[in-house]
């Protein structure tokens, strides 16, 4: 049985530093570092990981590339006399996935799109890449779309910020 376009792709991105991606992924990082935080793009970077979370090639939906910085909360060392032990600067963390903290901030500066989900792209020794996939909710395609309609519903407005996304549901500890 011959395997699909969409397979030959998943297994490339399963091992990227072992295939043809690890040239490739290491060229758009150069490129994206220069970008900023919070960028549109044109198609997936992972078209099967996109179809997979419900990316569809029509009008009201959206693919942004979003950056965000790696590791822990940067607390500036408090100033007093003596040394409290370790005084709480070490193991700060935000306790959410840096790809959560990307889908918020993909939403605040898509204010009228929803986060439908999202997906790794790359890293470095300082930064993240995520896609996320955003909705609109008004466009009268996405309210015509039996897949899709759901998302015009009020309930599901500011999912990102409520974790209601797959990357959300992993933090909140409720995946089913």
């Amino acid at each position: 049985m011959s395997k699909s376009y969409y397979s030959y792709v998943r297994d490339a991105w399963k091992i990227p530093g072992e295939t043809y991606l690890k040239k490739l992924s290491w060229e758009r990082r150069i490129k994206w570092r220069r970008e900023p935080p919070v960028v549109r793009v044109d198609h997936p970077t992972r078209i099967d990981r996109a179809r997979s979370l419900g990316y569809r090639a029509k009008q009201g939906i959206t693919v942004v590339r979003v950056r965000v910085r790696k590791g822990g909360m940067r607390k500036s060392r408090y100033i007093r006399g003596r040394r409290t032990k370790r005084m709480g600067m070490h193991k700060i963390t935000p306790k959410k996935s840096i790809q959560r903290i990307g889908e918020e901030r993909a939403a605040k500066r898509y204010p009228n799109m929803e986060v439908l989900n999202s997906y790794w792209v790359g890293e470095d020794g300082k930064h993240k890449w995520h896609e996320v996939i955003l909705v609109d909710p008004s466009h009268p395609a996405i309210k015509n779309d039996k897949k899709l309609s759901w998302i015009t519903n009020p309930a599901h407005k500011g999912r990102a910020y409520r974790g209601k996304t797959s990357a959300g549901k992993k933090g909140r500890a409720s995946i089913r």
